[in-house]
């Protein structure tokens, strides 16, 4: 093809798809869209949208959605790699990360492995997986502060970011609620592994930065659920997301009621209910566990509420109807 033709005919082509974004952007509800995009429904619980949907000047429908956009388009990202070998994904680290740690909690926990070990290296034991949940988290928010900002498909050019303040959005509460938990957890793993701890000084020092983390683990898998429930309650157990979720927060619950069962009762200086407190934190590790291993092939699948061009608007001349998700509560444009 001569230069003038190629030249030409790359020129009609973005002439097409600057036509189809639009010139002008516009922010709407922490995302930045086309000026010509119309909003055509939007899902979320409260005032945190989840997911939107929009027509497209030219008549093609695009879908967004709040977690696919962030696990599976990072700006962080400087390779995809495969599902279970990423070192160039912050999604991959983050599952890797989380998984370790729920390794370490579930051993600390285990039957019989502070017999074998004796307490202090339990102690370690719980601590380092700690620290492997902060790492995880710090990543977290990272991820969250780096989520694309604009719908598929939009052409729009964006930055990375270290920090952000966006109270708009629900997944930088779950983050940042998560992070001080990890962070809690760090405070009271530490302070386990000092000796001759009074009752007082036990709850003082470790059992309530552990119930406060606790506290903000159940806080931040609830909203976590939200986020993928686009509402309250949702039962889609064949989505990878919902499915992760579900266990986080089934975590969540086993570790609050670890948290509980662990206060120190002065009179006895012994925990409440010491079978409980190591069963919700073997449990709720488990369950940790599977849902950082089920991160890795959520980053590389789509699933049903992914988001991208999703079809055709029927309205259109010449369009087709097209499934377009399963959203009902239309919000307005």
């Amino acid at each position: 093809m001569p230069c003038d033709a190629l030249c030409s005919h790359s020129s009609s082509i973005d002439h097409e798809n600057k036509a189809a974004s639009g010139s002008a952007t516009r922010r709407r509800a922490g995302l930045t869209v086309p000026e010509r995009w119309h909003r055509i429904e939007a899902r979320g619980v409260g005032p945190f949208v989840t997911r939107e949907t929009f027509r497209r000047p030219d008549g093609r429908i695009v879908t967004w959605t709040s977690r696919a956009r962030r696990k599976q388009h990072s700006l962080l990202d400087t390779g995809r790699g495969s599902t279970w070998w990423a070192p160039g994904a912050i999604g991959w680290w983050i599952g890797v990360l989380f998984a370790v740690g729920s390794t370490c909690f579930a051993l600390g926990a285990a039957p019989r492995y502070v017999n074998a070990v004796g307490v202090a290296v339990d102690g370690i034991t719980f601590f380092v997986g700690s620290l492997f949940f902060t790492a995880a988290a710090a990543l977290q928010y990272l991820e969250v502060a780096n989520a694309p900002r604009t719908p598929p498909d939009a052409g729009i050019a964006e930055h990375r970011r270290f920090m952000t303040w966006e109270p708009h959005r629900i997944d930088w509460w779950a983050a940042v609620v998560q992070l001080a938990g990890t962070l809690l957890f760090n405070i009271s793993t530490f302070d386990e592994m000092l000796r001759h701890l009074s009752a007082s000084q036990a709850d003082r020092l470790v059992w309530t930065p552990d119930a406060f983390g606790s506290i903000c683990f159940l806080v931040a898998s609830g909203l976590a659920w939200a986020e993928v429930s686009h509402g309250l309650w949702s039962w889609r157990p064949r989505s990878l997301s919902w499915l992760i979720t579900a266990l986080n927060l089934l975590g969540s619950i086993a570790f609050g009621a670890s948290a509980v069962a662990s206060y120190v009762v002065p009179a006895t200086d012994q925990p409440r209910n010491v079978t409980l407190m190591n069963l919700g934190t073997f449990v709720g590790a488990l369950a940790f566990f599977v849902g950082a291993v089920l991160l890795l092939p959520e980053r590389t699948r789509g699933e049903a509420d992914s988001d991208g061009s999703v079809g055709v608007d029927p309205s259109a001349p010449g369009g087709q109807r097209v499934h377009s998700g399963t959203g009902h509560d239309h919000l307005g444009p």
